[in-house]
């Protein structure tokens, strides 16, 4: 059986990430893969009691793994916990986050074709979580386009299936603990998934429909506004990922 990372970032969720372990532990006692898999949840540097409950939890689930880490993004931290997924021999990785707006439920078509696909991400069709959100996610569909020249259904989605291979390639071209890891990675992948690439393969990458609820607790970190000018400033950065994918 291939081995399964799953990779759940954290910041101050204190009353969320209890349930997340659990629910997501399952999945890795489940596909297990003779002990090999891992749920890791990368707390960003969480000012509440986030690492502290991570801690507890680990004591009696021997397939946990809790890395902390300086305060530096949502980002940064996917970046971080990708990064040692890999390190560590992972096969397969999957992000999802902490704030239990996602559904393990609706992970087993992902894990199911995985063979079939380099890379799958969610499509947020059903979404509860505001329309601020929904224009925010077509306007950052739009800077990929603009960018990367590729048209993608959902960009940001933090609930993906990676093999090794194709995540490894592609973090080869984003810096060290970038803001807008999972954006980037999604306009990379796009490319390649139309051989826009030179010297690596095409890759085959599927959307997959899936539920978003409302966040289920605590408050989010990053509003509406911050999000707009992250995106903003994230434009030159994005734009210098494209030029070394091109070259």
């Amino acid at each position: 059986m291939d081995s399964l990372y799953i990779v759940i970032p954290a910041y101050n969720e204190a009353e969320n990430i209890a349930t997340t372990i659990k629910e997501w532990y399952e999945i890795i006692e489940k596909y297990n893969s003779d002990g090999r898999s891992r749920l890791v949840i990368v707390d960003d540097g969480s000012s509440d009691e986030t690492l502290e409950i991570c801690e507890n939890e680990k004591i009696e689930r021997e397939f946990l793994e809790v890395i902390s880490k300086k305060n530096g993004g949502h980002g940064s931290s996917i970046y971080a916990g990708y990064k040692y997924a890999l390190e560590k021999g992972a096969e397969y990785i999957f992000q999802t986050d902490s704030d239990g707006q996602t559904f393990a439920s609706e992970f087993e078509q992902f894990y199911e074709a995985r063979k079939e696909y380099d890379v799958q991400i969610g499509n947020r069709k059903r979404r509860e979580d505001g329309i601020a959100r929904v224009v925010i996610s077509a306007f950052v569909r739009l800077v990929v386009l603009i960018i990367f020249k590729v048209r993608v259904e959902d960009v940001n989605t933090p609930y993906r299936l990676m093999k090794a291979e194709s995540l490894k390639v592609a973090m080869d071209y984003i810096p060290e603990g970038y803001s807008l890891t999972n954006i980037a990675l999604t306009g990379i992948w796009g490319k390649m998934a139309k051989g826009k690439i030179n010297n690596n393969k095409r890759i085959n990458m599927r959307f997959v429909p899936i539920s978003f609820r409302p966040r289920q607790g605590g408050i989010n970190s990053i509003n509406p506004a911050k999000i707009v000018r992250i995106g903003i400033r994230a434009l030159s950065d994005l734009s210098e990922i494209n030029r070394k994918v091109g070259k």
